[in-house]
């Protein structure tokens, strides 16, 4: 038996299922299936017990789980210690994040990642769902919120912060906004959440706070839609700095309220990278969350859209 064998009997047995693990390892349900009946005809021993509706682990398949998840990660382990030191970050990195995030701020730095680490290779599962890290085996995780909970590892990669945008073209026909409160005279684009639609946060210079309630008749889900829609003039929205940052350079959208504090239902927020809690940290996570800190601390967020 070999070691990839060993890590596919684990994912099976980890989800529950020959088709999900040969999704998210580019074979075919069939390679999968075979394999671990492989496995138990070299093991002389039933490792699933299967109906044709369900999948369960045997009793002897319970045990050889628990010995061989403590085996493969002593390898990797072993594997990693001796990569670091040629520092060589090799084999596969699935990270996750949201889509616009991935879209707008880790897709550009991919090709810097590729010369960076030559023999990694970086897989980006990009989704607006919250992912399990260990059932996906997630390596790294790119999350935004106020806080992380739950078993895991996150370090701040950078804070959050909110502008209130509108094109040139809409503030050229609409009422000026001068201060925050001015926003009550106007349809806003809103996100579709709560704490988004009732009221926006504003805080000056000296610290003084402003609720300011919003409203508006086009309501989006979707963060890259309402980031469109200003573009179009079609009202002002609350979006994340680093969304907006290349359409403000570039001339598409303004900072109507350059100076004020934004907030919306994310207040304080940040970007964080998360990881399973580990004994060990591979060294090619290691290697990774150092070249995101090195890049998100120069002040970057996105290039401009093309």
């Amino acid at each position: 038996m070999d070691l990839e064998t060993l890590k596919l009997f684990v994912d099976v047995a980890k989800r529950n299922s020959f088709a999900g693990v040969a999704r998210e390892n580019n074979q075919d349900p069939s390679t999968v299936s075979r394999a671990v009946a492989n496995l138990e005809t070299e093991l002389g021993i039933r490792l699933f017990q299967r109906t044709t509706r369900s999948m369960t682990l045997t009793e002897a398949g319970e045990i050889y789980l628990n010995r061989m998840e403590a085996l493969i990660e002593y390898m990797d382990n072993a594997r990693e210690e001796a990569l670091a030191v040629s520092a060589r970050a090799t084999g596969s990195m699935r990270i996750t994040a949201s889509v616009a995030f991935g879209q707008i701020c880790l897709a550009p730095l991919l090709p810097q990642m590729r010369a960076e680490f030559p023999d990694l290779r970086i897989e980006l599962h990009l989704t607006d769902s919250q992912v399990d890290l260990v059932a996906n085996r997630i390596d790294l995780a790119i999350r935004l919120s106020r806080r992380i909970e739950g078993d895991l590892i996150a370090t701040k990669l950078f804070n959050t912060r909110y502008i209130v945008c509108a094109s040139p073209r809409y503030l050229k026909s609409h009422a000026p906004i001068k201060h925050p409160l001015d926003l009550a005279d106007h349809r806003c684009l809103l996100f579709r959440a709560p704490a988004y639609n009732q009221n926006w946060v504003a805080m000056d210079a000296e610290g003084k706070e402003f609720n300011i309630p919003v409203d508006g008749d086009i309501i989006i889900s979707s963060v890259q839609a309402l980031q469109q829609c200003a573009c179009d003039g079609l009202g002002p929205t609350l979006l994340a700095e680093w969304m907006v940052q290349a359409d403000i350079n570039a001339g598409r959208l303004v900072n109507v309220l350059p100076s004020f504090e934004m907030a919306g239902g994310h207040a304080q927020a940040a970007a964080w990278l998360v990881y399973p809690s580990r004994r060990y940290l591979p060294y090619k996570v290691r290697a990774v969350v150092d070249f995101l800190k090195r890049r998100f601390s120069d002040g970057w967020f996105a290039p401009e859209h093309h």
